[in-house]
């Protein structure tokens, strides 16, 4: 089991998640893929995921708090989901001393993400 969780926004534009897993051995059509580092102790404030995506985390410890004030911890081999586009969106904040080492997985619009919700 792949652990997930998916960012989604209702219709009055609040950020909520959802704790799940990635269906496995399957092929998704990705769109790009991208490699990003953020230093030990980085946060970012309230945003929005700019297109539907995976966050596959490779290193760090952060702390997502949505619209809501629902909070979840993000571990190395963790998915995260970002469908939140628009409204109110997402923080976060690394916690310890790595640095977060991460893959964006970009899809074209449609495209079903495979999250199945515990």
């Amino acid at each position: 089991m792949i652990k997930a969780y998916l960012l989604y926004a209702d219709a009055d534009g609040h950020s909520h998640v959802k704790t799940g897993r990635i269906q496995t051995d399957i092929f998704i059509n990705a769109d790009k893929i991208y490699f990003r580092e953020t230093p030990a102790h980085g946060a970012f404030e309230w945003h929005n995921a700019p297109t539907t995506q995976y966050v596959l985390t490779l290193d760090g410890v952060l702390e997502f708090v949505t619209s809501t004030g629902d909070q979840f911890t993000l571990r190395p081999g963790d998915v995260l989901v970002a469908t939140d586009t628009s409204g109110k969106g997402h923080q976060w904040q690394l916690v310890g001393d790595a640095p977060w080492k991460r893959v964006y997985v970009t899809f074209a619009a449609g495209t079903d993400p495979h999250f199945l919700e515990d």
